[in-house]
């Protein structure tokens, strides 16, 4: 597959009466973006508003960040499966609305929801204190059932960020960036003498509103599987889950995989990067030893020398990256693992809750028991209702002044496991 995604650059984002993107200055009109998210029976109203980098604002809790994008060329549209037809993506041309975000937050289902500050401490562990966020918050009619409203909340975004996406259309990027994914044997073919690198991407899909959907199905359905990685720029991977905002993959994360844009620009110069595989994290022992069965097949029967596993959450999800890893080395196939760790607030506590001698070449985002205190800022959108409640927070973390304290996982992206943040330790 090959792919083009053009960016442009977003300066500014207005309120205004008639929607338009011009000179990286995105004009939005909130009648038209309250019809949009309304047209949801389960939701009875939204508030929209714009947090800037370096503004003393608060954002609490958040669902999901998603990147505007849009289809200009190519098979399919993007977020299939869910928003557009279920078309294989991942070709043609793609403009990305670089520097802006769709934020949704209000009266979320889980307590697992984070924080992103635009300013002070806590706006230097999130990287969505450098976007433009457009932010919307909801609220859902009374007797909505928690997966009823999860589901309607995470499509009234992937909307929002679809409509909004689409105002790029027929702009001319600042930038545009080429992808190629050969076939197996034309990349091996064309780099023969590179070593076979693939990249297994592990998705969180415990269920209780830990899901992870791929081109609108839920992951924990799947077995272990493939794909371009080329995909997943177009949004065939969005984000589902209430987990621990520090290493939760927002859809944004997705959009903008790290780990996949630098391999592929490793790629043809020290790698070939010639496999992309996804993989299911489970809550049985049975399901795990099936899912990273099939994950090291998979890594051997595409002939791969090494491999990067990435997962996402912690705990219960260490068990099945530690037996992906152990089982890909079994295949005789190297590995790199991402993670973060949970050593506890003094780091001397055990940072995972498994471990092989296997995986002895390790990334990790960052110790999330480390605590920090946030300071009070100037503007709340969504409420402090769940502080003490969130993952990261305790009883009486929120002093009078509005600082509050709490450890890193509280704040979205914080110890993000593709390596999305800005700490990292060898």
């Amino acid at each position: 597959m090959n792919l083009k995604l053009g960016n442009i650059n977003i300066k500014d984002i207005k309120f205004g009466k008639k929607a338009s993107l011009k000179d990286g200055v995105l004009n939005l009109v909130e009648k038209e973006l309250e019809a949009l998210v309304l047209s949801d029976e389960n939701i009875s109203s939204v508030k929209f508003d714009i947090a800037k980098p370096g503004e003393s604002t608060r954002i609490m809790p958040v669902k999901d960040v998603i990147e505007p994008r849009t289809k200009v060329s190519g098979n399919g549209d993007i977020f299939p499966g869910v928003i557009s037809k279920v078309d294989t993506v991942g070709s043609g041309v793609t403009h990305v609305l670089k520097g802006a975000a769709v934020v949704t937050t209000g009266q979320v289902v889980g307590f697992q929801e984070g924080i992103i500050d635009m300013s002070g401490l806590g706006a230097e562990y999130t990287p969505f204190s450098k976007t433009i966020n457009i932010v919307a918050d909801f609220t859902p009619v009374k007797g909505l059932t928690p997966h009823k409203y999860e589901e309607s909340l995470r499509k009234a975004g992937l909307k929002l960020a679809y409509e909004i996406g689409k105002l790029g259309r027929d702009v001319t990027p600042d930038e545009v960036k080429e992808y190629e994914f050969l076939p197996l044997l034309e990349s091996v073919q064309k780099y023969p003498n590179l070593p076979k690198v693939g990249y297994v991407q592990m998705l969180q899909s415990q269920g209780l509103l830990h899901d992870t959907y791929v081109y609108g199905i839920d992951m924990k359905l799947s077995l272990t599987t493939m794909l371009s990685p080329t995909e997943i720029f177009d949004g065939a991977i969005l984000s589902g889950n209430c987990v621990s905002a520090c290493d939760k993959n927002t859809t944004y994360h997705h959009q903008n995989n790290p780990v996949i844009t630098d391999m592929f620009e490793a790629h043809g110069k020290t790698i070939n990067f010639c496999a992309m595989i996804i993989t299911n994290e489970n809550v049985f022992l049975m399901d795990k030893q099936r899912s990273s069965d099939w994950t090291a097949k998979l890594t051997k029967y595409l002939g791969l020398d090494g491999a990067i596993i990435s997962q996402e959450g912690f705990g219960n999800p260490d068990t099945d990256l530690i037996m992906n890893c152990k089982k890909v080395e079994g295949m005789g196939v190297k590995t790199v693992i991402i993670t973060d760790e949970y050593a506890g607030r003094e780091g001397t506590s055990q940072s995972l809750a498994d471990a092989d001698p296997s995986a002895d070449a390790v990334v990790t985002g960052g110790n999330a028991n480390q605590v920090v205190t946030l300071p009070p800022l100037k503007k709340l959108i969504g409420s402090t209702s769940h502080v003490e409640k969130i993952a990261g927070g305790f009883k009486g973390n929120m002093a009078k002044d509005g600082s509050i304290t709490v450890e890193i996982q509280a704040i979205i992206g914080a110890t993000n496991e593709m390596g999305f943040n800005k700490m990292s330790a060898r």
